[in-house]
């Protein structure tokens, strides 16, 4: 786990992508790499139409099919070229030194995959909004990229905003005692207040588990505000949110506590379209 690697695709969200990844590149001194992947839809597999064209001029149309493939496919490759060389002129501009970037064939999933090992942080931008039918493909795997990956997850909205406030969203489950342990060691967000909020009944083991919470964070030297608050998950945390100028949200996805229920099914899409700020899903 060894690097910031930031999926682009040329959408609108492409260049807060690109502001995260580099803020984060410089606050875990991590090198930063971007990945553009093609889909299949946009460098087809040559198809046999010979037996879906008449005779006479099938093979004029066959030859013409097979050049606009071509060159479709070439045009793709150009512009993802530009693009990736873009990302690293505004990478260097936001002061990351050297960054890197490789363009692959084939499914996002895949290849985030078979690059697990040297994922660090993985930078997304949230699904594509309507109208900008460009951030589709990164938006549309999302969902089967945060079940698939075990690795930190940084989705993003449409803007940049540097991080200046966390909320940790904590239930006392294992994966988020383990997203406190992974804030409080990580460079990422050292120097910024935490709030760390359960929410539920104000029970003594509940109130033992946040107390634990707060220790941790605060032995490492954060800031901590700590609370325990009723109501549902969604609208505390977004009330919450809201009330405190958070600028970024840590929290454990796809469980079975109230915390990641929030995140689960179509919850995942809403949360994920309708989120102001980042999100750091931890499995």
């Amino acid at each position: 786990m060894t690097q910031v690697i930031a999926c682009i695709d040329g959408s609108r969200i492409t260049l807060a992508v690109c502001d995260y990844a580099a803020w984060a590149s410089r606050r875990l001194d991590a090198p930063l790499d971007f990945l553009h992947v093609l889909g299949r839809s946009e460098y087809p597999i040559p198809a046999d139409l010979s037996g879906n064209i008449g005779l006479g001029s099938r093979d004029a149309l066959l030859q013409e099919l097979a050049e606009l493939d071509e060159k479709r496919s070439r045009v793709a490759l150009e512009q993802g070229r530009l693009m990736l060389d873009a990302a690293r002129a505004r990478a260097v501009e936001d002061g990351v030194p050297n960054p890197t970037s490789r363009q692959r064939h084939g499914e996002l999933v895949d290849t985030l995959i078979e690059l697990e090992t040297d994922i660090r942080l993985l930078v997304m931008g949230r699904q594509g909004e309507h109208g900008d039918s460009a951030g589709e493909h990164i938006g549309s795997h999302l969902e089967n990229v945060v079940r698939t990956l075990h690795r930190p997850i940084l989705v993003i909205p449409s803007d940049y905003t540097e991080p200046q406030r966390i909320l940790l969203a904590f239930d006392g489950s294992a994966t988020t005692r383990k997203a406190v342990e992974m804030v409080a060691a990580s460079p990422l967000f050292r120097g910024l207040p935490c709030h760390v909020v359960m929410v539920g009944e104000d029970r003594a083991d509940s109130q033992e588990s946040l107390d634990w919470a707060r220790t941790h964070l605060e032995t490492a030297g954060f800031d901590v505000t700590a609370e325990i608050l009723p109501g549902e998950v969604e609208a505390v945390l977004c009330a919450y949110r809201t009330e405190h100028a958070i600028d970024l949200i840590v929290m454990g996805a796809y469980g079975h506590s109230r915390i990641r229920e929030f995140l689960i099914g179509s919850t995942t899409t809403k949360l994920i379209r309708q989120s102001r700020v980042p999100l750091l899903l931890l499995r």
